[in-house]
């Protein structure tokens, strides 16, 4: 297996970019219920409006499970930064003492 480096900053950024994303997945429903309410009924039709919201109520599901999934890998990021952080602080202080 390969070794993989990544710096704390990177993960540090991509910790922040996953809550990003996740904050605007939250913020999608009410972002979906403003565009049906702006297609309203062209030509007092509603077939337009019914498409929309099936879409969306199907799009809500897989969306929080996407989000659900991504919330998880931000907690693994998040502990990963932790446990190096950590590490880093008792070998600090290991080292310290051996002087």
């Amino acid at each position: 297996m390969a070794d993989i480096y990544i710096t704390l900053d990177t993960l540090r950024t991509t910790s922040t970019q996953l809550k990003e994303i996740v904050d605007e997945f939250e913020n999608a429903v009410s972002s979906s219920e403003a565009l049906e309410s702006d297609i309203g009924r062209p030509f007092g039709r509603s077939e337009l409006k019914d498409q929309a919201e099936d879409f969306e109520e199907r799009w809500d599901i897989q969306r929080d499970k996407l989000k659900d999934g991504l919330s998880d890998v931000r907690e693994h990021v998040d502990a990963v930064i932790e446990g190096v952080e950590k590490w880093d602080a008792e070998t600090a202080i290991a080292l310290e003492s051996e002087e």
